[in-house]
C-alpha cells in the first residue's frame, strides 16, 4: 500500500520543498494542512516542476491548527510531519501571544490529530534557536538545556517540551528535529539570502550585523548554519525511516558568517557588492550573534546531505535571478 504523509505548513517555504522532495523520491500520497498566512503561498506548490504530473497525489486542507481539526477531514496516515509554525523573530517580539498559540497549542492539536489518524511516527520540526546563542565556537548537541533568547524561540522550545511529554505520558511515537537557517528557491523576501540577492541586483547596500569594540572596529560578524530546504527534506525522510521515538536529531548544514554568504552571492551573480555594517545591538531585542548545531549524530547514522552547500547556494542564486517574481522585482 502507498504510504500517506500528513504535512502541516506545506504551502510554506520549507514545506513546499518537502512536498517536492516527497513527490520526486517516493510514491506516497500527501495531505497538506495549512492556514495560508502571509508565509503560506500555494504558488510554491504549483511552481514545482512536476506539479502538473503529480498533483493528484496531493490533497490540501485549509485549517488553522490553533484549533482542533475533525479527523474525518483527513484520511488515516502513516506519517505526520508538523512543520507549520509562526517563525519570524521580529513578529514574535511584536505579538508573542500569537506565537504561543500557533506554535504551542498548535503542536498539541496536531499531535492529537496524528494519534487519531494512527500515524506510526510524528516528527516535530524545530529550530536551533531553542538552545540560544553558540559561544566560543561550540555547536549545540541534541538535548542540551533550552535557553531561548526571543519569544519565537521560546514558543518552539515549549512545543518541544510538549512533544517529549506526549512520548513519556502516552507513548506517542514522536521524533524531534532541530535545524537552522534554511534557504532555497521560492523563499520569502524577508529572509537574508533572497533579500541579499535582490539588493545586489538593484545595487543597494547589503546590511550585515557585526560586533564592534569601543574604537568602532569590527571584531565579530554574525554567523549561522545554512542548509538548503531540499537537504532538510531529505533528512526528514531519513528520520521517518530511521528516527527512534523519543529522540532528538540535529539536521545541520554549513557554518558561515553573513559576510561570507553575501560575498558568495555577489560572486555568483557577477556584480559588485556594497556591504553596510550595523552593530547587532541595534538590530532587534533577543538577537544572537551566532547559532550552531552539532550534526555528528545524524552523520553517524549514515545521513549525508545529497547536494553540497556551495552548489546548493549557487543554484539558488541562479534560479532566483531567473525567476525575479520571487524577489518581488
Amino acid at each position: 500500500m502507498t504510504k500517506h504523509l500528513v504535512l502541516t505548513g506545506g504551502a510554506g517555504f520549507i514545506g513546499s520543498h518537502t512536498v517536492e522532495h516527497v513527490l520526486k523520491n517516493t510514491d506516497w500520497r500527501i495531505t497538506v494542512i495549512d492556514r495560508l498566512t502571509y508565509a503560506g503561498n500555494l504558488n510554491r506548490l504549483t511552481d514545482i516542476d512536476i506539479w502538473e504530473k503529480e498533483r493528484g497525489r496531493v490533497k490540501f486542507v485549509y485549517h488553522d491548527f490553533r484549533s482542533e481539526l475533525d479527523p474525518h477531514m483527513v484520511e488515516p496516515a502513516d506519517y505526520f510531519i508538523h512543520m507549520g509554525a509562526e517563525s519570524h523573530v521580529d513578529r514574535s517580539l511584536y505579538d508573542p501571544a500569537l506565537f504561543a498559540q500557533s506554535n504551542v497549542l498548535g503542536t498539541i492539536n496536531m499531535m492529537q490529530l496524528s494519534s487519531k489518524l494512527g500515524a506510526e511516527k510524528f516528527i516535530q520540526v524545530s529550530t536551533d534557536e531553542v538552545y540560544g546563542a553558540m559561544y566560543d565556537g561550540r555547536a549545540h548537541k541534541e538535548g542540551e538545556p533550552h535557553r531561548p533568547s526571543n519569544p519565537y524561540a521560546a514558543s518552539k522550545a515549549a512545543a518541544e517540551d510538549f512533544v517529549y511529554a506526549f512520548w513519556k505520558s502516552y507513548n506517542m511515537p514522536v521524533v524531534i528535529s532541530n535545524t537552522m537557517n534554511n534557504f532555497g528557491e521560492r523563499q520569502d523576501i524577508e529572509k537574508f539570502i533572497p533579500r541579499t540577492i535582490r539588493s545586489i541586483l538593484q545595487g543597494e547596500p547589503v546590511v550585515v550585523h557585526v560586533r564592534k569594540d569601543q574604537s568602532g572596529a569590527t571584531v565579530d560578524v554574525s554567523s549561522r548554519c545554512w542548509l538548503h530546504a531540499r537537504n532538510h527534506a531529505d533528512a526528514l525522510l531519513f528520520l521517518l525511516k530511521n528516527g527512534i521515538p523519543g529522540e532528538r536529531y540535529n539536521v545541520v548544514g554549513k557554518l558561515r558568517d553573513v559576510r561570507q554568504i553575501a560575498e558568495f552571492i555577489a560572486h555568483t551573480i557577477g556584480k559588485p557588492i556594497n556591504i553596510r555594517e550595523e552593530d547587532f545591538h541595534s538590530f532587534r531585542r533577543g538577537h544572537d550573534m551566532h547559532y550552531g548545531l552539532d550534526g555528528s549524530r545524524l552523520a553517524a547514522m549514515g545521513w549525508v546531505p545529497p547536494v553540497p552547500f556551495e552548489l546548493s547556494l549557487a543554484e539558488t542564486v541562479r534560479w532566483s535571478v531567473q525567476n525575479p517574481r520571487w524577489l518581488q522585482l
